[in-house]
């Protein structure tokens, strides 16, 4: 039975975009009926953005951490300060529509086996919104034990309203997922081995092994300004990638799932990537994709240099 007036904990972290969150948080302001908690956390932005946030938005919690701790730790920070029977995660580069919070803690609380729930994403459109919004996401199928790939559903499709049932899905997205605190309690908080990507995949899977779906609710949309923070390519985002894609495979499989992906790794994808970024002339985005597969095998040696500073 859906419990009466719950609260959401909107959770978002900052890192030197400052003026992007306060959009964030203004939309959620513009856009939440029900009672609600916004909470910052901040990874050491070079310019401390409490006195603004406190200035414009004085209910919200501000939480800083003293130095970038990542995305997974962030949220977890929030975690400890939070209050709401609802945890949304939700990235500062995003900004929300009507109801979007309403309609998924409704689902929520209809369904209690479902233990994540992202809404319907699309990219943040140039023109006004509805018209011929694009998907960036709305759902994900499962990884292939062999490449370690999977794909993204709806990507880059026109948004017309082809999804429009809620659907089990094999992942949550990052950018926007709500988790009961029921869940948080007994599944535990975001693992924290991941700095960047891959975390909320390895979440999700611990989720599932709980005994919990994941689900994708199209009828609740978010818009997402895709990669403002990180840029679409960049030595960073190329390490923790490819850092990631590897950890996640070690921690989620079998040995001897593992053979198969291991094989397809060494032989096909490190001398593929290693041979494009030559051909390419991306020296430093080589050397990030072979420190990130390296880093599998010697975390001591390899360390994580790129590390936001």
């Amino acid at each position: 039975m859906p419990m009466p007036n719950p609260k959401v904990s909107f959770i978002t972290v900052n890192f030197n975009q400052l003026e992007v969150t306060i959009e964030m948080i203004q939309s959620i302001y513009d856009t939440t009926t029900i009672p609600f908690e916004i909470i910052v956390v901040d990874n050491d932005s070079k310019v401390d953005p409490k006195p603004r946030l406190k200035m414009d938005f004085p209910e919200v919690i501000f939480v800083q951490t003293g130095g970038n701790l990542g995305f997974a730790k962030a949220n977890n920070a929030g975690i400890d300060v939070s209050s709401g029977e609802f945890l949304f995660f939700v990235n500062n580069d995003t900004e929300l529509t009507q109801g979007l919070a309403e309609n998924m803690v409704t689902f929520l609380a209809e369904n209690p086996k479902v233990g994540a729930l992202t809404p319907l994403i699309c990219y943040f459109p140039e023109g006004k919104r509805g018209q011929e919004d694009i998907i960036q996401y709305a759902g994900t199928t499962a990884l292939s034990t062999l490449t370690a790939r999977n794909e993204t559903i709806g990507a880059k499709q026109i948004d017309k309203g082809q999804f429009k049932q809620p659907t089990e899905t094999a992942y949550a997205h990052g950018a926007a997922m709500m988790v009961p605190r029921q869940v948080v309690e007994k599944v535990g908080q975001w693992p924290d081995a991941f700095f960047l990507y891959y975390e909320e995949l390895d979440w999700c899977a611990q989720i599932k092994r709980a005994g919990y779906q994941i689900y994708v609710l199209p009828t609740a949309k978010i818009y997402h300004k895709e990669s403002l923070t990180i840029g679409p390519e960049s030595p960073l985002k190329v390490f923790y990638l490819n850092r990631n894609r590897v950890l996640f495979m070690r921690r989620n499989y079998s040995f001897g799932q593992l053979i198969p992906y291991y094989l397809f790794l060494w032989f096909f994808t490190y001398p593929k990537n290693m041979i494009t970024y030559l051909l390419r002339g991306k020296m430093k985005l080589l050397k990030a994709f072979n420190r990130g597969i390296w880093w599998n095998i010697f975390p001591n040696s390899v360390g994580d240099p790129y590390l936001p500073k």
